[in-house]
């Protein structure tokens, strides 16, 4: 087993420098070679502490390839409230909204915990999920790791032990699932960002992210639409493929 060590603190500590390069350069990046959406309902989760201001850049870019996309609308993340369970159930009925508007099923996108919220919701409305991709989310992470502090959030619920927490989080929605994940993430362990072996389930590495920076990552960016583009039930795992300058290239005509 891989040891879930926490991120080395100059990791941590140059967090908001490396989001901030990941935040300008997402201002420069071509969307016109991303494939095109089919205007199915997305929904972007939060990480802890974030809103709509964080996700604004994400959603904007999901909607300008032709999705139905939003934020959670419950504003900043502050974690459950109340007990874990009657704070899902609100979560799924908010989902349930969105597919009665659209009469489409939805993706879930998750950042850090917004990830968790969306596996979970996931796996409570199977039928009216597309699929779940997570950015950052330590689901398979334990209250020894770095990820202590998701355990402090989500035990709230006296009846639901820790083993079981644990065992719970870390199995996968029964929908196509993406993890993607950095191995220079400076607040979790990329470790605890691993899917199990199964056939709808896949653990994507983006180099040299933040974690902070995922939600603005241009690279993250091309997984989600790639991602996002798959045929509903004609789901593939994402084809690794070396990067192409040219994917990501600045817009000349952009920069004035």
């Amino acid at each position: 087993m891989i040891p879930r060590a926490a991120p080395s603190l100059a990791l941590l500590c140059l967090e908001p420098m490396r989001a901030a390069f990941e935040f300008a350069a997402s201002h420069f990046a071509r969307h016109d070679e991303f494939p095109g959406g089919d205007g199915h309902p997305v929904i972007v989760f939060p990480g802890l502490a974030a809103d709509i201001g964080a996700l604004g850049p994400l959603c904007r870019f999901c909607a300008n390839l032709g999705y139905d996309a939003r934020d959670w609308g419950r504003g900043v993340n502050t974690g459950p409230q109340g007990g874990l369970d009657d704070w899902l159930d609100d979560l799924c009925d908010d989902v349930l909204a969105h597919v009665r508007r659209t009469g489409r099923k939805v993706s879930l996108v998750g950042w850090s915990l917004g990830g968790i919220y969306a596996r979970e919701v996931a796996k409570k409305i199977p039928k009216a999920v597309r699929q779940v991709i997570t950015l950052g989310s330590p689901f398979a992470g334990d209250d020894r790791s770095d990820a202590g502090w998701l355990w402090h959030l989500l035990s709230v619920e006296p009846a639901l032990g820790k083993p079981l927490l644990r065992e719970r989080l870390r199995r996968a929605p029964p929908v196509p699932t993406t993890s993607i994940y950095s191995r220079t993430d400076g607040v979790v362990a990329w470790q605890c960002c691993i899917e199990p072996e199964a056939p709808q389930c896949e653990s994507i590495e983006i180099s040299d992210a933040s974690h902070i920076g995922l939600i603005w990552n241009t690279k993250v960016w091309r997984v989600v639409a790639d991602r996002l583009s798959q045929p509903e039930h004609r789901w593939r795992p994402y084809s690794t493929r070396p990067e192409r300058e040219a994917d990501f290239a600045l817009d000349a005509d952009g920069l004035g």
